[in-house]
């Protein structure tokens, strides 16, 4: 089975470190990329070798089971050599540094390498160091995670048909999360009005410049919402106290069926996983008919693939135009 690609315009990007970093034509060329690959991988035949040959790093310094997971799969069905490297047994945790570790990396020779990190802008000076290798952020601190923004936005369009003058409510931890601000950036571009909610001690100063609006109360917030997303309390990225209790917090900001009534009657349910059940979210939501969470999952693969394939790609227009001897 021949690759969708042919049907799209070229991906000009080296690599997808941020949503900041993309174009609105851009973002949609990688929807229509992902949206092509979601109706071929529910076929029975979604194995293809558009990657043969091609070797494929997962590197997560951060442990995350769905992110890693999903662009295993993605890599492996698209025929790509796939190699996940386990930081806890490696010599980072022996003291190696990140430009160690990007010259072991250059050694290797990957064509595609994907990486998580607990800090910000790490992922964008591996770039920086790796040579004729495409990198793929799959979240670096409270930074982005662009290809989370991307199936996000994909899971509305295709149950919405449209992101484009969707109210869209994100809900929770604001302030450390790297899925909220892909998702500000690419619900922004795609024409989305975006609505923050949250209690302040978890809410990014002088964030209303992105051109969202912020709410402290849930009510208020979720009234006429097309799109909820909730995230979970990041507390491995707390320093102190940002929030009484997980009781507490579920009082005030937790989603339960009352609250998603004051949003439009067939408004989306979302979280990018994992829920913490009687936190953010209450268990009769999250697995309610308006739930997409499951939906996202399943994205979540279509959207890896297309990344990978259109920055694949790239690669070989870059070898193609490059003078003898470079």
């Amino acid at each position: 089975m021949t690759s969708p690609a042919a049907d799209f315009a070229p991906f000009s990007k080296t690599h997808l470190l941020g949503i900041s970093d993309l174009s609105p034509l851009d973002i949609e060329n990688l929807l229509d990329r992902a949206n092509a690959w979601a109706d071929r991988n529910a076929l029975p035949d979604n194995k293809h070798a558009i990657l043969r040959g091609r070797t494929h790093i997962n590197l997560f310094f951060e442990a995350s089971t769905r992110t890693q997971s999903s662009f295993e799969i993605a890599g492996k069905r698209l025929g790509a050599d796939v190699m996940n490297m386990s930081v806890s047994q490696s010599s980072v945790k022996k003291g190696e540094t990140l430009l160690d570790t990007a010259v072991t990396l250059n050694a290797m020779r990957p064509d595609l390498l994907v990486v998580r990190h607990h800090g910000s802008g790490a992922v964008e000076l591996l770039a920086r160091k790796v040579a004729n290798c495409a990198v793929i952020n799959a979240g670096d601190g409270s930074h982005e995670h662009p290809t989370q923004a991307l199936l996000d936005a994909l899971t509305i369009r295709r149950h919405k048909g449209r992101v484009q003058g969707l109210r869209v409510a994100i809900c929770g931890d604001i302030a450390h999360s790297r899925v909220a601000r892909s998702n500000i950036l690419s619900l922004s571009a795609l024409g989305a009005e975006v609505h923050l909610i949250g209690p302040a001690t978890l809410m990014p100063p002088a964030i209303e410049r992105m051109g969202v609006k912020v709410f402290r109360s849930m009510e208020e917030g979720l009234e006429g919402c097309d799109v909820i997303m909730m995230l979970r309390l990041q507390r491995e990225r707390m320093s102190g106290a940002y929030v009484p209790s997980s009781r507490e917090f579920f009082h005030y900001y937790g989603l339960d069926a009352k609250r998603l009534a004051r949003a439009k009657p067939d408004a989306l349910v979302m979280h990018p996983g994992p829920m913490n059940r009687g936190v953010e979210i209450d268990s009769v939501v999250a697995d309610g008919e308006q739930s997409v969470i499951r939906d996202q999952v399943e994205m979540g693969v279509a959207v890896r693939m297309a990344v990978l394939e259109a920055l694949a790609e790239n690669l070989d227009r870059t070898k193609d135009n490059r003078k003898p001897g470079e």
